[in-house]
């Protein structure tokens, strides 16, 4: 017999916990995706029963006894689901979000690949989709498949902000640079002011300008009000004496970089300087976030790194050298010191 009470819980917790993790999709707008993806976390808790094996399995002895117990074994019961009952959309979705959520990231990008044959007309899920892809390649590139899935994902829902901005990304790839700062200075007037001065320094880049002072970061700046009301960062960034020649040199941009654990390659926040600025301190807060989807004040978990790029953009390109990454807890008063070095 089942116990109702453990499944209406059960049900309302996914729905509390997918509601706010899917938070940005309803900050930009995007609340009939939200709604999907909600409803369908739902579904899919209360029908794991069906997939995973009776209705038993839901009693709280059974659960405690044999239920997954950590998120390796919970991918593979998934995808036992899965190889069962392979038309869930939902399903595929999940797989890949816990898949990115431990590292594989090629694993993920083909669980968003089933999930994108199955239901190919949902743009959040296409957008997604792609920028796993992305991540999944070694140097960072949307190929081919993911372009189009971008470009369609901007077909179906033309105000989707971060298919926009990835979109600008790609063409920045193909160095289809004047076209990357057209798409991106659509987005301009859509952006709070402080998201609006980064994604103006990243159009001045892509049209071969130096960002004027007024739309670059003084990292000795008083901090903006976005630091004191939300989660900041402050970062030492210095360099390893085997590159010091390198970064002395001026060719050099280094860029201060946090991002979603796991997650797509594009920054929640992102500061740029010269090279020779290091050794440099750094504050990084809601008002570096490239997009407004997305801010450190939406999340609890960031990784930090540094990077000297000699393309002088925030994406990863060849010759780049980076720090090892550093997850950070947020809301954090504990300055974080990285190093840039020579990797074997």
């Amino acid at each position: 017999m089942v116990n109702w009470p453990f499944l209406i819980g059960a049900g309302l917790l996914a729905a509390v916990a997918t509601g706010l993790a899917l938070l940005p999709l309803w900050r930009a707008g995007q609340r009939r995706i939200w709604g999907t993806l909600l409803a369908l976390a739902v579904v899919a808790t209360l029908g794991l029963y069906q997939w995973l094996g009776t209705p038993a399995a839901l009693q709280p002895q059974a659960v405690a006894s044999e239920g997954p117990q950590t998120i390796e074994q919970g991918i593979s019961a998934l995808q036992e689901a899965l190889a069962k009952n392979p038309q869930r959309v939902d399903g595929w979705v999940l797989l890949a979000r816990s898949q990115l959520e431990i590292g594989k990231v090629a694993d993920a990008a083909a669980s968003y690949q089933r999930a994108v044959q199955l239901a190919p007309d949902e743009p959040g899920m296409l957008v997604e989709a792609a920028q796993t892809r992305a991540q999944a390649d070694p140097k960072f590139l949307f190929d081919d498949t993911a372009s189009q899935w971008l470009a369609h994902a901007r077909e179906l829902a033309p105000d989707n902000e971060r298919a926009i901005w990835l979109t600008g990304i790609v063409q920045r790839q193909r160095g289809q640079d004047e076209l990357a700062a057209q798409t991106w200075e659509s987005l301009l007037s859509r952006l709070e002011p402080a998201a609006a001065v980064a994604l103006q320094e990243q159009i001045d880049i892509a049209r071969g300008k130096q960002p004027s002072t007024a739309h670059g970061r003084d990292a000795s700046a008083t901090p903006s009000a976005a630091t004191a009301a939300g989660n900041s960062i402050q970062v030492t960034v210095t360099v390893a004496p085997a590159l010091a020649a390198r970064a002395a040199s001026g060719k050099d941009t280094l860029f201060v970089i946090a991002r979603v654990p796991g997650g797509p390659p594009m920054p929640v926040a992102v500061e740029r300087h010269p090279a020779q600025a290091t050794p440099l301190t750094v504050t990084l807060d809601d008002g570096d976030s490239p997009m407004p989807t997305q801010k450190l004040s939406d999340l609890q978990e960031v990784e930090v790194f540094a990077r000297l790029s000699s393309s002088g953009t925030a994406m990863r390109g060849e010759g780049d050298i980076e720090s090892e990454p550093v997850r950070v807890k947020l809301p954090t008063n504990e300055p974080l010191n990285v190093v840039i070095e020579p990797r074997p």
